[in-house]
């Protein structure tokens, strides 16, 4: 296990699939986390399971000020802040892009792509003084998808999102280099979060089948687990990995190499 003692880290979509497993991970590390989704009474469970050195705050990170806040409370509670995970997103259902209403499209793009432009905009200013200030550097982590590096047929705007999510790490890890803050992108392909096992839910007596047909285009033919892709996401985030910033990590079974 990674080492992050006395680091104090923040992470949005805390309760999701990815978010819960990763709040786990950091604070059995020995870190201090700041935790915030949208339901309320989810995060006061996890942040309760988890004691210690836990904060949390409700709201949507589609709301500039909610990240502004967040990091205010990091500095206010632990008087620093050394990693942000900018996990929170969300999915439409698949279909055609004609099909895609306006309103679902927008909403994607407002949550998915600003919503980690409004986290970074309050993050990296804050990293960028501690360096100047201690000379320690800080990392940020931001949770994309495989559909932010290939194409995504009937994920449309999902996949443009998440493209979009890409270009903002790549340019702000540039911009950042030689200022204390690394920053990179973590891009799975379906895992078994509720994301995806809620769309194969849905398919009824059909599961299996809907299964088969979301992990056709992955070499290994499945599903990643949720620790698999939290061991990626650990990588990007640990002090250790100080030389790597402006990177897509691909945790999907090998489909982006197909």
């Amino acid at each position: 296990m990674a080492d992050f003692k006395g680091r104090v880290v923040l992470l949005t979509g805390a309760t999701g699939g990815f978010g819960a497993a990763a709040a786990r991970y950091f604070s059995k590390a020995g870190a201090s986390v700041v935790l915030s989704d949208l339901g309320a009474d989810r995060l006061e469970a996890l942040t309760e399971e988890l004691g210690g050195n836990t904060a949390m705050l409700s709201g949507d990170v589609s709301d500039p000020a909610v990240s502004e806040r967040l990091v205010e409370q990091a500095l206010s509670t632990f008087g620093r802040l050394d990693i942000a995970v900018n996990n929170a997103g969300i999915a439409h259902d698949m279909m055609p892009l004609p099909k895609t209403p306006v309103d679902v499209a927008k909403k994607i793009i407002e949550v998915d792509l600003m919503g980690v432009f409004y986290a970074m905009r309050a993050q990296l200013p804050v990293m960028e003084q501690r360096f100047r200030e201690t000379g320690e550097s800080g990392a940020i982590v931001n949770v994309a998808s495989v559909a932010g590096v290939v194409a995504a047929p009937m994920l449309s705007i999902y996949a443009a999102a998440k493209h979009g999510v890409v270009g903002l790490t790549r340019s702000a890890a540039i911009e950042y280099a030689r200022r204390g803050v690394r920053v990179n992108a973590l891009c799975p392909s379906f895992a078994r979060t509720p994301m995806a096992t809620d769309f194969l839910d849905k398919a009824g007596d059909n599961r299996d089948a809907a299964e088969a047909s979301l992990v056709q285009a992955i070499p290994m033919r499945r599903l990643a687990e949720v620790d698999e892709v939290i061991n990626g996401l650990i990588y990007l985030a640990d002090p250790a990995s100080s030389f790597v910033t402006g990177q897509t990590l691909q945790v999907d079974g090998g489909l982006s190499a197909s």
